[in-house]
């Protein structure tokens, strides 16, 4: 297997993992948020404002890291930035 293919190999298999673990974790994390803010709604019925806001924006925050994640395949896929580096290595 020559340079590019196993750069292009390496990128596909990285990309799959970082959208993979990058997507589990904020999943879950969001999940247990959810039932914690449930558990306090129905605890505390009178703060349901508060609670709620303040769930939107974690949520929100969680989020972002899944969004990261799913940034860094793409450039990964469609725009790594080694493709320019081992083609000219490899003077093609």
């Amino acid at each position: 297997m020559d340079n590019v293919a196993l750069v292009g190999v390496v990128s596909i298999a990285i990309a799959g993992l970082t959208i993979a673990i990058g997507s589990i974790a904020p999943a879950l994390g969001e999940g247990r948020a959810l039932s914690q803010a449930l558990m306090a709604l129905a605890q505390q019925p009178d703060e349901a404002n508060t609670i709620t806001r303040t769930l939107f924006v974690g949520m929100a925050l969680v989020e972002s890291t899944a969004i990261y994640c799913f940034v860094i395949t793409l450039i990964l896929i469609f725009a790594n930035p080694f493709w320019a580096y081992v083609i000219a290595q490899a003077g093609g």
